[in-house]
């Protein structure tokens, strides 16, 4: 099997990395995300001009290898576009599901003229399978929705919206609803993003795909969101080697009795530990993001590369504060921020924990397991 990139997905790497490094040091991450919006509209054309913002709306053209590559360097520079959940996740759903006129709605989202947001999870959900009780009444020809979505990961900026419901006959459909149509209370997120309270109250909908016969779409939302999580994990890849290597610089340069702290061997089997950590979860990412491309999308390995980018997470993130001192609790230092980013992402659509217990629920399947 072949785990390099080819000379496209270099390039995409290359040209990713150049404009988010340009754009952001610490200093002005900080500033941007201090903003209302959160984010930069001046990075976010940007990331359209290079076909960032449509990548896997057409398989043929890129597919969820591109966005790991892509969220990689996203994580690497901690850059707060919600480039996964204002455009390329709600937007491969219409891409997959939508009518042609639906569709033509994903130019503008390319172009970042048009934002849009996934709003399925609702308050109380620890895992992202549980029931949806937003609920879908039909009226003539007409569809309206009713509930609480909570949290909508860039709701609060989204000008569509792709809207998960239980439908009349059972089975969980998807609707398109304006932004303009709801009632949403925003919030920033502790580690620097922006979400929302998504409030439907009698919402009018426009039913994703076919309007005449509103399908069950429960399959296509778990597969969504088995890339999201992927896209995670390699977003969470990307924070991991910039907080080791962080880490391992301060090391390098930071002086106690009179010599550098890389010479204290303790401290340096800790950061090799850190390293152990980073390939455990590189390797488990690029299972992940390589079994979806192949046309494997699976919520056990998801779940399992899910595990280990939490677990890695966070021993990465803890060891770096550690080994950084009181200078890594400030807000001016980035790590803090490293570390509160992976925190994030470990409890975002399942916990560790939760998708630990993903993986009992099918340990009948194995003749060994070990945890």
């Amino acid at each position: 099997m072949d785990f390099q990139l080819n000379d496209e997905q270099l390039l995409l790497r290359d040209t990713t990395r150049d404009l988010l490094s340009r754009s952001y040091d610490p200093e002005s991450r900080n500033k941007v995300i201090d903003t209302d919006l959160g984010w930069s509209r001046d990075v976010w054309s940007q990331l359209a001009d290079v076909g960032i913002l449509g990548l896997g709306f057409d398989p043929c053209e890129a597919g969820q290898i591109e966005i790991m590559v892509v969220l990689t360097e996203i994580g690497r520079r901690l850059a707060p576009e919600p480039v996964v959940h204002a455009a390329l996740a709600p937007g491969a759903l219409i891409a997959e599901l939508g009518s042609d006129t639906q569709r033509q709605l994903l130019d503008k989202v390319a172009a970042g003229q048009k934002l849009l947001a996934f709003a399925h999870l609702e308050t109380g959900h620890r895992r992202p399978t549980a029931a949806v009780t937003t609920h879908a009444v039909q009226q003539g020809d007409s569809w309206t929705l009713s509930g609480t979505k909570n949290p909508v990961l860039a709701g609060d900026c989204a000008d569509t919206l792709v809207v998960s419901a239980a439908l009349p006959d059972g089975g969980t459909g998807l609707f398109l609803v304006s932004g303009s149509a709801v009632n949403r209370h925003s919030y920033p997120t502790f580690d620097g993003q922006r979400g929302a309270q998504i409030q439907l109250d009698s919402t009018p909908a426009e039913p994703l795909g076919d309007t005449a016969q509103v399908q069950d779409f429960s399959r296509a939302i778990r597969n969504a969101i088995i890339r999201i999580q992927s896209a995670l994990c390699a977003e969470a890849i990307g924070a991991m080697e910039e907080t080791l290597r962080l880490t391992t610089d301060y090391l390098k340069t930071r002086k106690q009795f009179g010599v550098t702290l890389n010479k204290f061997q303790s401290l340096t089997q800790r950061a090799a530990d850190m390293y152990i950590s980073l390939e455990l979860a590189r390797s488990m990412n690029l299972y992940a993001a390589m079994s979806i491309a192949d046309g494997t999308l699976d919520p056990v390995i998801a779940s399992r590369a899910k595990l280990q980018i939490g677990r890695s997470g966070r021993h990465i993130a803890q060891e770096a504060i550690q080994l950084h001192g009181g200078i890594g609790m400030t807000a001016e230092y980035p790590v803090g921020h490293y570390a509160a980013r992976l925190t994030a992402i470990e409890h975002t659509l399942g916990s560790s924990q939760d998708h630990l217990h993903v993986l009992v629920d099918h340990i009948a399947q194995y003749d060994l397991a070990r945890l």
